[in-house]
């Protein structure tokens, strides 16, 4: 890179920070104010050993929190997280991850529009023209994925459709060893995609996880079509089981070439209930289909940070277990370890901010994790 381009990345950086600054400052004021702030906030703020309302002035400060425990969103009531200065709005709640006991929630307002809005800007128009419909191949239920894609859909001027999918029955038949049933309920879920696909709504764009996207490619060669032939261009996928090993089988057997040969454009995606949407850096065989994520700063914030020390950030192309900071009106997390561990990636000049590559579940509980079909 040149003097100017790594000055200008400098600079970028910089401004990104500032911004990051400010919008900390903001948020922790409106989440601790007793007249905009959560209960669940107002009432921790008594066990904290510091006042967030005069001690937090920049991002860093946010390390004075202890770290989030995801065990404070289990069971209810859930409008304990309901902000004062939004008790008014119409709220949702979405599952936050997890198949069996008492769920994980996350109230949400309008925050997985704006996410989802945001992650529009990123999609080309040329794979994913305005106006075209959409297909949700993903969980269906009390999640926020279905809402969110089809908002997308809506915002981009299409219509959304959707399959029924339920994650905890999946991972039912995994445990209990009804490995017959679990392919009878995969065939249903893309006999289900594969009809809404076949039936002349002309759907260009899609989400899907690997796993289903893999699944449906195969069941229509099998009935003599591909998903070029049904008219498919763009697809935004995610989920750990994106690498980069998967993505060239994706792009080369599945797809036939890369984009400019098979004129489909994949764009793989990292993001949770919590979180949000991080955008992936384009991917590319000059790369070796590296997969490196891009939180939505400043509304989200992504750490990779050492496995001793939670608030030490590795250096880049290190290891590191994955950090989330949410910064936004609905939802304050100061910290929270997510599952996952990655490398550690430079800024560039789209983000300037850190990023993530290589994610998979975080090593000392990848054993103990169930997949399921999506």
């Amino acid at each position: 890179m040149s003097d100017n381009g790594s000055a200008d990345i400098q600079q970028l950086q910089a401004d990104a920070k500032a911004k990051l600054d400010e919008h900390t400052v903001e948020m922790v004021q409106w989440h601790f104010n007793e007249a905009t702030g959560s209960p669940f906030w107002l009432e921790k703020k008594s066990e904290l050993n510091f006042d967030p309302l005069t001690e937090v002035n920049s991002f860093e400060d946010l390390r004075k929190f202890p770290l989030f425990e995801d065990e404070w969103l289990r069971g209810g009531p859930v409008r304990r997280w309901v902000p004062k200065g939004l008790e008014n709005e119409p709220t949702y709640v979405f599952e936050t991850g997890g198949t069996t006991g008492i769920p994980k929630s996350r109230v949400v307002m309008r925050d997985h529009w704006r996410d989802y809005e945001m992650f529009s800007h990123t999609l080309p128009d040329e794979y994913f023209p305005k106006g075209s419909n959409w297909l949700m191949l993903g969980p269906s239920g009390p999640r926020r994925l279905r809402l969110a894609v089809e908002h997308l859909a809506q915002y981009r001027g299409g219509i959304s459709f959707c399959i029924d999918l339920d994650p905890r029955w999946v991972v039912k038949l995994i445990k209990k060893g009804w490995m017959e049933h679990l392919e009878e309920y995969k065939k249903h879920c893309i006999d289900q995609a594969v009809t809404v696909l076949t039936a002349g709504h002309d759907i260009k764009c899609m989400f899907a996880t690997p796993k289903l996207l893999d699944q449906l490619c195969t069941a229509l060669e099998d009935r003599g079509t591909s998903i070029k032939e049904v008219g498919i261009t763009g697809i935004f996928s995610g989920g750990t089981e994106f690498t980069p090993q998967w993505t060239r089988y994706c792009i080369e057997e599945l797809f036939g070439g890369p984009t400019e040969q098979s004129g489909i454009y994949m764009t793989p995606t990292y993001g949770n209930t919590l979180m949000g949407l991080a955008c992936s850096k384009p991917v590319t065989a000059e790369e070796k289909y590296k997969i490196s994520y891009y939180a939505p700063q400043p509304r989200a914030v992504v750490e990779v940070v050492s496995f001793d020390d939670h608030n030490e950030v590795v250096g880049y192309g290190d290891t590191g277990r994955v950090k989330l900071t949410t910064l936004t009106d609905e939802l304050f997390i100061p910290g929270f370890l997510e599952r996952d561990e990655g490398e550690r990636e430079e800024p560039f000049e789209t983000f300037p901010w850190d990023g993530v590559s290589g994610v998979r579940p975080f090593h000392e509980i990848a054993q103990s994790t169930t997949v399921g079909v999506y």
